[in-house]
């Protein structure tokens, strides 16, 4: 189920949290060191107050909370609280028997015992869930993966401690799949927010629920993603997920932050995954570790798509007629006869080669020269350093900027700063997160029409799902 941590400093607005989120939730967590003195001493009240079974946690300091009492004063305020008909009442692990556990026993309250890991995973976290479930009637361990390999370790949990009722935290930025996937660890809850984040990397209850239907995930669910670095940014869950609902197709897709992508193949094993788009910087990098690849992926050098085949995993290249789709009309009219393109990485292989193949003739400008001239010369086409942009300047009818300069958080970056529009071109970004970049916005002032990363993203985004599940995307769905 979802348990949705309540943030709010009073009871009666944390009523109104769970009145707010009820359709998303199976319990709350009430956290008495987020609420004002006066209302923590009323807690007890609390639980006959909503129809949802209640946890009961008053979070130290060095826990991740804000609780500063002294134990003694802390172990009085949980006793109090006791009085109410709570489902159950998170204790941490270094606490001994003490009359909070004993009181909860005689009121047949369920004890949770906790671990909380902010920098990281211990090497014996196996063990370690083993023995807290010995002392409680579920354990739970909050720790910060930093890898793939950290989430392998944390997935396997299912295999390694069946049997033990549990609950798995992954915390920040690597934690987002186990917070979504969290039946596939045998956790029985993941804890959700009311849209304030109170752990590191916590999801709204809406999200878990709605976007990514988190808790109706079972052994049936074909499980798809993304992978990238950065990743967490993304807006193709939106799309692959409504999909995905408007067709009945028992199906999620999620994020995946990846730093190998020979470790993240292994874990696409583990969890049995159909399929996952690729994005900055491995549409390159995953080349390696396919069995089967299509014409494009041959010819552009990068895949953007990877489905399950029989007995192997076959490459896709959905973002050449993805970045095509906008500006054909463009091209066949004789509009775009020329082009720079800004970048040289996996995402401009595709744009090179879907303009050159249209009869474009292309120029690719990038930091690095020797990058910018080896996909030069892949594609027949001219190259040049940005730091020589100006020398386009009112030359070309299309600029395409294909590297992640100007992304989600960096609003305010442009790869060609000072370029001078002639308000002529046509500028394409294909960053969709922010829509209008600080390259857009330039080229807006001098009067240019715009495409934005949204639209291809929409398209390629069309073409994947077709890949994934062999429908059409549903045409009367909006996603973005």
């Amino acid at each position: 189920m979802i348990c949705l941590t309540l943030s709010s400093p009073t009871l009666e607005l944390c009523l109104e949290e769970i009145r707010r989120n009820r359709e998303y939730i199976g319990m709350a967590e009430l956290r008495l060191d987020l609420l004002n003195d006066d209302e923590a001493e009323k807690a007890s009240s609390f639980p006959s107050m909503t129809d949802v079974p209640v946890i009961l946690t008053l979070r130290r300091k060095s826990d991740g909370g804000r609780c500063t009492l002294s134990e003694r004063q802390r172990r009085a305020l949980l006793l109090n609280a006791l009085d109410g008909d709570f489902a159950y009442v998170d204790i941490e692990e270094d606490v001994k028997k003490s009359d909070v556990e004993d009181k909860a026993r005689e009121r047949g309250i369920k004890i949770i015992r906790s671990f909380h890991d902010f920098s990281g995973m211990p090497d014996d976290i196996y063990s370690r869930i083993y023995r807290l479930a010995e002392r409680g009637d579920v354990a739970k361990a909050a720790v910060t993966p930093h890898s793939i390999a950290d989430l392998m370790t944390l997935f396997r949990i299912a295999d390694e401690l069946k049997g033990v009722e549990k609950i798995i935290v992954g915390m920040g930025e690597w934690g987002m799949p186990l917070r979504i996937l969290y039946r596939k660890t045998g956790s029985m809850l993941t804890f959700a927010s009311s849209g304030k984040e109170v752990a590191p990397g916590q999801l709204s209850a809406e999200s878990l629920s709605k976007l990514y239907r988190a808790d109706k995930v079972n052994d049936k669910t074909a499980i798809y993603g993304i992978i990238g670095n950065p990743v967490l940014h993304t807006s193709s869950p939106g799309i692959h997920n409504l999909g995905f609902q408007s067709i009945n197709y028992n199906a999620i897709y999620l994020p995946f932050l990846v730093d190998s992508v020979r470790h993240f193949f292994s874990l696409a094993e583990y969890l049995k995954m159909r399929g996952f788009s690729v994005t900055i910087p491995f549409k390159t990098k995953v080349l390696m570790y396919l069995g089967n690849i299509t014409r494009e992926v041959k010819q552009i050098g990068a895949c953007n798509t990877v489905v399950r085949v029989p007995g192997m995993w076959k490459g896709i290249n959905t973002d050449y007629y993805g970045f095509l789709s906008p500006i054909l009309k463009d091209i066949e009219s004789g509009r775009i006869r020329t082009s720079i393109v800004i970048g040289a990485g996996g995402a401009s292989q595709a744009v090179v080669w879907a303009l050159r193949n249209r009869g474009v003739k292309v120029t690719i400008l990038n930091r690095t020269l020797s990058h910018a001239q080896e996909l030069a010369t892949l594609n027949y086409c001219g190259y040049d350093t940005l730091e020589n942009a100006s020398k386009y300047e009112g030359t070309v009818d299309l600029v395409v900027q294909t590297t992640s300069v100007g992304l989600y958080p960096d609003f305010d970056q442009n790869p060609i700063e000072g370029f001078h529009f002639s308000g002529k071109e046509i500028v394409y970004d294909i960053i969709y997160k922010p829509k209008m970049t600080k390259l857009l916005r330039e080229a807006e002032k001098a009067g240019c029409v715009l495409h934005f990363g949204e639209e291809m993203l929409l398209e390629q985004g069309k073409l994947q799902f077709e890949a994934f599940t062999g429908y059409h995307y549903p045409k009367d769905l909006h996603p973005l």
